[in-house]
């Protein structure tokens, strides 16, 4: 696996943070957490989406971000585990892994090496 996804997935991992912080964050230290993830978060993807085809970032860093938020709300808050609920997520996630494994990292014109 090449750095540049491991850096995809990373920017999906503190967007469930920051998507939590914004539901959550009520104080100062709080919100500061959530802008560190959204900086941290949307900085990682920016950079691999310079190396990497910018579509199939943005979807696998959405699948993984919306999987990890709706697992976070299930395990940290007691949002309700519903089979059609996994079942969307389970096609959600294949469909960002479908992407990954169809997409050359080196499609798209002007992509550097």
């Amino acid at each position: 696996m090449n750095v540049e996804w491991i850096k995809v997935y990373i920017a999906a991992f503190f967007e469930v943070f920051w998507v939590i912080g914004l539901k959550h964050a009520e104080s100062f230290w709080p919100w500061t957490g959530t802008v560190i993830a959204i900086v941290i978060s949307f900085y990682l993807m920016i950079m691999a989406g310079r190396k990497l085809p910018v579509g199939t970032v943005y979807a696998v860093f959405v699948g993984m971000g919306t999987a990890g938020t709706v697992l976070a709300d299930i395990i940290l808050f007691g949002e309700p585990l519903q089979l059609p609920k996994i079942l969307l997520i389970a096609v959600l996630l294949a469909g960002v892994i479908g992407l990954k494994l169809i997409t050359d990292d080196h499609s798209e014109k002007g992509v550097e090496s």
